[in-house]
């Protein structure tokens, strides 16, 4: 994250942040811009090794999450809230067709990219209510609104998240809490590189050729969308999603 995006969009002094998949890639990208902007983040991840690491590089709190499991989600936030921000970013892919899938890579899908902005979602809500101070920000897909050839429940998946967040923004407004959600398109993160090992040039090909800019988004061009969602100047959008693809909405 630039020092030019964290003046654009303010200090976050004294803000506690929230961030799942926080270790690499986008998520990362999301805790080094919360850190520079002076919040103090809680990056939880599975791979603790990871997340530690870039944890002290910011100066941030590293925990072992598996946010499929909600009561591990429960507890953490209750160690280690209360929050200001949450940022459920936990993501996890699998390319095949449907009809290669199986109810248990469907329930590990629905898993990680919905229930669990679900299960850290509703830990978070309560002391932001007490407050009166919130903002929810869900890292979606724009497969979540397109389609995915490939990729049907994890569209499915992020597709719900789209209709959670419009739903929590209705919830929550009266309370100060704000929800959004960012949804990328193919943006160069460790995830993406694994489907590209799985499938080829044709693979990058084919996200490349899908967006109007004729490239990969950057994982700080999605962070700098957070950062701007989690500052003041965005207290008056809730329920929306933005889309940092390169125009792949659009189309071409």
């Amino acid at each position: 994250m630039s020092a030019t995006a964290t003046r654009a969009f303010g200090r976050l002094d004294g803000r506690r942040a929230f961030v799942s998949g926080g270790a690499k890639g986008i998520g990362a990208a999301i805790v080094r811009g919360f850190a520079d902007a002076g919040a103090h983040v809680v990056i939880a991840d599975l791979d603790i090794e990871t997340a530690s690491g870039l944890a002290g590089q910011v100066g941030a709190t590293a925990v072992r999450l598996d946010v499929g499991d909600t009561g591990m989600v429960q507890a953490i936030v209750a160690q280690r809230g209360p929050f200001d921000i949450v940022v459920n970013n936990a993501g996890v892919d699998q390319h095949a067709f449907f009809t290669d899938t199986t109810p248990e890579d469907w329930a590990r899908l629905l898993a990680v990219n919905l229930v669990s902005a679900f299960a850290c979602t509703h830990a978070a809500l309560p002391a932001m209510q007490t407050v009166g101070f919130g903002r929810i920000i869900n890292v979606t897909s724009e497969a979540g609104r397109l389609g995915s050839k490939g990729g049907a429940v994890y569209s499915a998946a992020k597709g719900g998240v789209i209709a959670f967040t419009k739903s929590i923004a209705r919830e929550n407004a009266r309370f100060g809490i704000t929800a959004n959600a960012i949804a990328p398109g193919p943006i160069r993160t460790p995830m993406l590189e694994a489907a590209v090992a799985q499938g080829g040039d044709k693979i990058l090909r084919a996200m490349t050729d899908a967006t109007l800019l004729r490239r990969l988004g950057e994982p700080e061009e999605i962070a700098a969308a957070v950062l701007f969602l989690a500052s003041d100047q965005a207290a008056y959008i809730t329920g929306e999603t933005i889309g940092v693809s390169g125009g792949m909405g659009v189309g071409g």
